[in-house]
């Protein structure tokens, strides 16, 4: 929860605020901007004149001959190997600390009289210090550690370890403090007390001092770098000037003199060492705070290893129940749904969580306590889109979850496939949080600039209680999940690839290897299979019936793969044995239908048949939903209209009629499924239009027809295609 409600155009200030360019410095040093390699002055703080009795024209007026060389020698090398040097100017003993930065040489002299020394016995036990932290086995442990720690070697009245949740909220994690001041210890800050942009150079440059909050600024002489026109880059730089907001945070707390050191974790910012004196001004020396910095380097480094440990247990917990849920779904590739679900060991019980949600194949199984299930592919969907995968606060990014604060505060969802998904929930989990000061009491001050964000005068301990969220996620529980989803996925693509190559097989069985032979008939069929590799349910079939006629046969079920191929062969030979005994193709229709909603329910299919007398000529046509048959002729060509009933399994006892119509001298007959003329944008008449003009003045064999139909319509390849052409000879 982010808190501070302030009001919009201060918040864009305090964003803007150039605090990476101040144009000023701190006045506990002095800063020269210089040119190489001539050393030649280019920029100054004002009070330079303070310490080397003159503002110099170049660093060969302040230093001697042997400083001179010794400096040179340093900027050949690493400078972070080189600072401090240590160096008399004017009669007055400094440390001069480099860095380069918009093509400058820049050089800061910090007076080493007026800096408290920890002294070398403190150093001297700088190993057993590393190895204490070192040895911490908890998160609790580190950081008091190292509050006790850099207390002890920079000397400031308290020292807090500062951990930042996912807003940017902070906690106060460990202290170590004199025994008159109050406690810090478990207090939260907002958000808006360390803005974005601070946070930013906090990652960059890991040491801030403020030996005197109250100070006056230093401005730089000239305010912009000569042939940039831009101020000088001093986020680098230690003697920086800081925010006045800050320096007013600051008093507000009663804080005279800060530091910070900044714990980073894999390159993103952690928390903070915050370092506060209330008794007067106070500067560790640079010793002292190089010190302090590298503590903070090092537990940074053991940051991600005391974190891990602590969640050990959990981690191997989740990492074992992953690993039988993975086990269960190798085992069943064919009912994934019921390996996460029906188990000893379900999805539910993979995460800490009071509900769980599976979605494969579009069917929906929920376990445990979740949302109604209407509203959870909604939930997960709105969650995804947002960009996120897990949200402890899931009204913040999906409005519409407001009113399931009891079943879904928190919600992880991971992407299995499209429309499918795993998803978590977890209730609302109310917590009594203690901020430092009431947060929302930031103001907004008025100023010759406009108005710009004052922060709060008390920071008393303020308590409030959290609603609408849940236990945060952890990040070992979300990527179980996702690797969960991940070998899911991988099973159902192994899946449908084998599905597709069974299917495949199968639908091979379907097509004749070789037309039969029919006296007084020519005939001719192509199958050509979907471009996008995807079996459809085509087929054809010619079935010799007693009597010497000859039904031909063209249908399509509904759907790809190999469930649709299984129905394909189940139709194709129960209308075989229909057509044998049946009194005429209507009839054969009607009782196929009867197979289709007893035997397979909710399947549909459209099949058409033209039955044959080879010696008369004569075509009986029964359609159940399937498109019309094509009869060419010498005046033309014309669909076959008449005989057309609803496609099998949409109605009980549905009645079909037949058409009749002779074939003679070199008519034709063209059965077709729907791949051939499905044009997309151009529509289905468009494609039957020009089916008819390539039959119609094509070939008269069905061998070359079928040829020139193909060449001409050029059908698209996102479905299979069939087609049949016969004649009499």
């Amino acid at each position: 929860m982010t808190a501070g409600r302030v009001d919009d155009e201060a918040l864009a200030r305090c964003a803007d605020e150039p605090i990476a360019v101040p144009g000023a410095v701190q006045p506990h040093g002095v800063l020269l901007g210089v040119r190489e390699p001539d050393l030649g002055v280019v920029v100054a703080s004002a009070n330079a004149a303070e310490l080397f009795g003159r503002t110099p024209a170049g660093l060969a007026d302040v230093l001697d001959d042997e400083a001179l060389a010794t400096l040179r020698t340093g900027l050949a090398g690493d400078l972070a190997e080189v600072n401090p040097l240590r160096m008399t100017v004017a009669g007055t003993e400094v440390d001069l600390v480099l860095h380069r930065a918009d093509g400058l040489l820049i050089t800061e002299w910090e007076p080493v009289a007026g800096a408290e020394q920890a002294g070398a016995a403190w150093h001297r036990r700088l190993p057993g210090v590393l190895q204490r932290l070192a040895a911490s086995t908890t998160l609790e442990q580190l950081s008091a550690t190292l509050a006790r720690d850099v207390r002890t070697v920079t000397g400031f009245d308290r020292v807090m370890v500062y951990r930042f949740d996912p807003e940017w909220n902070g906690e106060v994690i460990a202290e170590a403090r004199r025994d008159d001041l109050e406690p810090f210890l478990g207090l939260r800050f907002p958000a808006s007390d360390i803005p974005a942009q601070a946070r930013e150079l906090y990652t960059t440059n890991w040491m801030r001092l403020i030996p005197d909050a109250g100070y006056a600024r230093v401005p730089l002489e000239p305010a912009v770098v000569p042939g940039t026109g831009r101020p000088l880059d001093l986020s680098g730089a230690m003697l920086r000037s800081v925010s006045p907001v800050h320096l007013e945070y600051l008093a507000n707390m009663g804080v005279v003199s800060s530091m910070s050191v900044s714990l980073i974790d894999r390159g993103r910012l952690w928390g903070l060492i915050s370092c506060h004196h209330y008794a007067g001004p106070h500067r560790p020396s640079y010793a002292d705070r190089t010190a302090a910095e590298f503590l903070g380097r090092t537990a940074s480094l053991l940051l991600r290893t005391v974190v891990a440990e602590s969640e050990l247990d959990g981690i191997v917990d989740v990492a074992e129940r992953a690993a039988e849920l993975s086990a269960a779904v190798g085992r069943t590739p064919r009912a994934l749904g019921a390996a996460l679900t029906e188990q000893d060991v379900t999805v539910l019980d993979l995460l800490p969580a009071a509900g769980a949600a599976v979605r494969l194949g579009g069917q929906l199984r929920l376990l445990g306590t979740t949302p109604p299930a209407e509203r959870v592919p909604g939930i997960v969907a709105a969650l995804l889109a947002a960009g996120a995968t897990a949200t402890d606060a899931a009204s913040s990014l999906v409005p519409d979850a407001a009113d399931l604060v009891d079943t879904a505060s928190g919600v992880l969802a991971v992407p299995v496939g499209p429309g499918d998904f795993l998803a978590w929930f977890r209730p609302e989990t109310l917590r009594e949080v203690t901020w430092g000061g009431n947060p929302y009491e930031s103001k907004v001050a008025q100023t010759d600039d406009g108005p710009r964000l004052s922060p709060r005068r008390s920071f008393d301990a303020w308590s409030e209680i959290v609603r609408g969220t849940s236990r945060p996620w952890r990040e070992h529980e979300v990527a179980a999940a996702r690797a969960l989803a991940g070998h899911l996925a991988a099973a159902t693509l192994n899946r449908s690839e084998e599905d597709n190559r069974l299917a495949g097989a199968l639908q091979r069985t379907l097509l004749l290897e070789e037309l039969p032979k029919v006296p007084g008939v020519a005939m001719a069929a192509r199958y050509v299979p979907s471009a996008e590799d995807v079996v459809g349910g085509d087929w054809y079939d010619l079935v010799p019936l007693p009597g010497g006629t000859l039904a031909v046969v063209l249908g399509d079920v509904a759907g790809h793969g190999l469930a649709a191929a299984s129905v394909t062969a189940q139709l194709r030979h129960a209308l075989r044995a229909h057509l044998l005994r049946a009194a005429g193709p209507a009839a054969a229709l009607a009782m196929i239908n009867e197979v289709t909603s007893a035997l397979l329910p909710g399947e549909m299919a459209t099949v058409v048949v033209a039955q044959l007398d080879p010696g008369t000529g004569e075509v009986v046509v029964a359609s159940a939903g399937h498109l019309p048959v094509l009869h060419a002729h010498e005046g033309g060509a014309e669909y076959v209209m008449g005989g057309r009933g609803p496609a099998l399994g949409v109605l009980d006892a549905p009645t079909y009629a037949e058409a009749r119509l002779r074939l003679v001298g070199d008519d034709r007959l063209v059965l077709f499924s729907d791949g051939l003329v499905e044009r997309g944008r151009g529509g289905l008449q468009s494609g039957l239009d020009a089916l008819r003009q390539a039959v119609a003045g094509g070939p008269a064999a069905p061998e070359q027809l079928l040829e020139s139909v193909l060449g001409a319509l050029a059908p698209p390849g996102t479905d299979d295609v069939t087609v049949l052409a016969l004649s009499r000879t």
